[in-house]
């Protein structure tokens, strides 16, 4: 599931502070290269014990992800299931509880970045 619409995409902030922010808003930068990072919100669904995965998608607009100076900006905001062994998938219905946790972290990390 793409949201759409929430305030975050094109947001443009350093390395370090996107870090601070993302980790104060449940975030934590899992996948990274050179220009690239995914920053993960894992939300446990307790009804049925599913996780589901919150990611962020950045690029890298200046320098890049070795240095805490870099700037990135945050292109897309995505919500799956996990899958065993590993992995995400995004097409599956997905809990109202674990809708408004997602939102409550994008408005989180929002107001962090916006500040």
């Amino acid at each position: 599931m793409i949201f759409e619409n929430t305030g975050l995409e094109g947001l443009k902030s350093d390395l370090q502070y996107l870090d601070e922010s993302a980790t104060k808003a449940g975030f934590i930068r899992w996948q990274w290269e050179y220009y690239r990072a995914t920053y993960d919100c894992k939300i446990e669904d307790r009804q049925n014990g599913s996780d589901y995965f919150l990611r962020i998608n950045t690029r890298a607009v200046e320098g890049k992800l070795e240095k805490a100076d870099a700037v990135l900006a945050i292109e897309a905001v995505y919500l799956g299931k996990a899958t065993f062994p590993h992995g995400v998938e995004y097409d599956s219905p997905v809990p109202q509880p674990v809708l408004d946790s997602a939102h409550k972290h994008i408005n989180d990390l929002k107001a962090l970045l916006e500040a």
